[in-house]
């Protein structure tokens, strides 16, 4: 088929398509029209529909140079450095007639520096050429046929459907349809992006949880509707429009470039944004010419020096220019001498002398300089640093890598390390502490800090000792017998308490594993946190143990009467997810009689913006009681809930749908629905686990 034809074809099937109109695009006869420049539109597992769009390929390119640019640009570079400009200069001055010396003296010097400078970037840029090429032809299983196909990465199209296997990568930004794991879910690292080790976890759709053969997903015929490319890791906004049903897409359903598959035998996406339209890839920048402090130094070094050599050449000239006379009969200099050396007009004879004074005393500078260091920073880069066994990590096999070996030395000049206190420096855990539940502190245990504080100013803690209630657990160290098996039940507000509790087991998207017993179920949570809090649920007798796309089950414990378990069900009718914008979560649930309740957690300040008013006293003592949550080095999270009367969660409902699949504004739209909701009642504090060499 030749190309117009295929263009032909294109265009018969996409006026043809019955459920692919919308609103943002409309097809005339014997014209296609162009993409809204707002958003992208993509035929899944279509290749000739998404080729009018041209959409990049998944080649990616992360040299320096290329065969055209190498000789300018690597010129550029080198003549950046004053000791090249300058001896750029002599050279020049050397081919004229005023130069003492064959300009050979100075331009074989020169242009054997730049050789060896060009060779050793260039050797550099083929290393960055090789890994390009093995990244570009990782394979990847394509849908061909009805049947999986390998193909290499850059082959990859949008709209392609692929799977991906256990611990591989995504080979481009994908829309998550199906997995392996119950509940259409899968656990990704994402490492590679934000640096965090811990699993995060992606759900389908429920719509697209069937597509997981090949047989199957050869039916799938979706249209997306979504954002442009854009280097924001942690937003996406789309539709996937499938049967003439509009389903909305939030992160949750993509899963980037770079990021890895984890705990999941496998899964299938559809291609999204490609090659450097990935997320990541607009995130990279270009190859920086790096220029450490040494080389500024050796810089302003070579200024001053030139400095010096220009004072010298100064005086000279004048000199020259005063003293020459023709009593100095040895000098000859007779009638047909030539203007350089002729008495008769010393302004010009000084200018001469000084160009070739310059000339005879550029030795003054090095020319060896830069290369004796160019060598010493490569010789040291391959053989010093990658070879470095202090350097090399025993359990995942991986040795010190210099890419570049321009910046060397600055790792010996490191005087401050600034960084965030929740992973680079800690253990990544998280244990629930201490919590403030209706203005009432529980929790007696004393963190590093306070201890560490006390000791800086010569006070004496009093250890509190450990209850008969105290449990410890991973993610949870906490100690007070007010709260623990039921003793809740005997506090001045219980009721309090109870929410409490259930917010912990219910405001999350953590995902149970194993057996459904306290003692052996394990929490899959995109953050310490989460599953920290869950946990901590757990310990105070509500257990979650089930989670299904629809309804959560936690057993609970001590609600009726001492003793008494029980197994509820809450339906689960609105998830409003975690994002760094929004700074926390909201679930909305639905309890066995019908009782409707929005559950929220997240940073204090964004939930004290949307209280209700009145309450005062206990606002002003649980942020009392946050402050020193805080000084005590623990990170602080606030809880609160609203009961919602059926009909206002009605309406409420139905700008909640509104808003999910709006392609526009749809974070500002899902945030304004969430104003004045919420009423404060509890504030926890979860410790920080710091590594043992980076504690003090």
């Amino acid at each position: 088929m030749g190309g117009w034809d295929r263009v032909r074809a294109a265009r018969s099937r996409l006026g043809g398509r019955s459920g692919r109109q919308s609103s943002s695009r409309t097809v005339h006869l014997g014209h296609v029209q162009p993409q809204n420049p707002a958003h992208r539109t993509i035929y899944c597992n279509d290749r000739d529909a998404n080729l009018i769009t041209r959409f990049k390929g998944n080649s990616v390119s992360t040299t320096k140079f290329n065969v055209l640019t190498f000789l300018p640009k690597g010129l550029f570079e080198q003549f950046r450095r004053v000791a090249n400009l300058y001896f750029l200069f002599i050279s020049i001055l050397s081919t004229t007639p005023i130069s003492p010396v064959h300009p050979i003296t100075n331009v074989v010097p020169l242009s054997l520096v730049l050789f060896v400078s060009l060779v050793k970037e260039a050797f550099e840029d083929w290393k960055r050429l090789l890994n390009d090429r093995v990244i570009n032809s990782t394979p990847i299983d394509v849908l061909h046929d009805q049947k999986w196909e390998n193909i290499p990465w850059k082959k990859l199209q949008v709209g392609d459907i692929v799977r991906v296997k256990q611990d591989g990568f995504f080979p481009a930004d994908l829309l998550f349809l199906a997995s392996t794991n119950p509940d259409g879910v899968c656990y990704i690292e994402t490492a590679n992006l934000d640096g965090e080790t811990n699993l995060k976890i992606r759900k389908a759709l429920e719509r697209t949880w069937d597509y997981l053969l090949p047989e199957k997903a050869a039916e799938f015929k979706g249209e997306i509707q979504c954002e442009q490319p854009n280097n924001s890791l942690y937003t996406f906004t789309g539709n996937l429009i499938i049967q003439n049903q509009t389903l909305p897409l939030s992160p949750n359903q993509i899963l980037l470039r770079g990021c890895s598959l984890r705990n999941t035998e496998y899964i299938v996406g559809a291609v999204v944004f490609t090659g450097h339209e990935t997320k990541v890839m607009m995130n990279a920048m270009s190859v920086p010419s790096k220029r450490s402090t040494l080389e500024r130094k050796l810089d302003k070094l070579i200024l001053a020096l030139f400095g010096v050599l220009f004072l010298m050449c100064f005086i000279g000239a004048i000199g020259s220019g005063v003293f020459i006379n023709r009593k100095y009969y040895y000098l000859g200099l007779g009638e047909g001498v030539e203007s350089q050396f002729n008495p008769n007009n010393r302004i010009v004879v000084a200018i001469l002398t000084m160009f070739t004074l310059i000339t005879l005393y550029s030795t003054i500078i090095p020319i060896s300089l830069y290369v004796s260091i160019e060598m010493i920073k490569f010789i040291q880069s391959t053989q010093f640093i990658n070879k470095d066994l202090h350097m090399y990590h025993i359990e995942s096999d991986t040795p010190a890598l210099a890419r570049t070996s321009n910046l060397n030395e600055e790792l010996g000049q490191v005087e401050y390390i600034f960084s965030d206190k929740t992973g680079t420096l800690t253990r990544n855990l998280m244990e629930f502490f201490k919590c403030s539940i209706g203005g009432e502190v529980y929790g007696t245990g004393i963190t590093e800090i306070e201890r560490g504080s006390a000791q800086r100013n010569g006070l004496k803690i009093d250890e509190v000792k450990g209850s008969a209630a105290a449990v410890h657990e991973k993610g949870f160290n906490f100690d007070d017998a007010r709260l623990m098996r039921g003793a809740w039940r005997n506090e001045r507000d219980p009721e309090t308490c109870k929410e409490f509790f259930r917010c912990l087991a219910i405001c999350h998207t953590v995902l149970p594993e194993g057996d459904e017993s306290p003692e052996k179920i394990t929490y899959q949570a995109a953050s310490p946190d989460e599953a920290a809090l869950v946990t901590a649920a757990k310990k105070f007798g509500f257990f979650f143990y089930r989670r299904t796309p629809t309804v959560i089950m936690v057993r609970e414990s001590h609600i009726e009467k001492m003793g008494k378990i029980q197994d509820v069900s809450y339906e689960i009718l609105n998830v409003l997810e975690f994002n760094s914008t929004r700074k926390r979560q909201s679930v909305v649930c639905r309890y066995p009689n019908g009782r409707i309740v929005l559950y929220c957690k997240g940073a204090d300040t964004v939930i004290y913006e949307r209280l209700v008013e009145g309450n005062h006293n206990m606002k002003k003592a649980t942020r009392e009681h946050l402050g020193q949550f805080g000084s005590s080095g623990l990170r602080t999270l606030c809880l609160a809930y609203r009961d919602l009367s059926s009909e206002f969660y009605g309406s409420w409902n139905e700008k909640f749908i509104q808003a999910k699949s709006s392609l526009r504004d749809r974070e500002k739209k899902l945030d304004e629905l969430e104003i004045c909701t919420t009423l404060l009642w509890a504030a926890i504090g979860a410790y920080l686990a710091y590594r043992k060499d980076t504690s003090n």
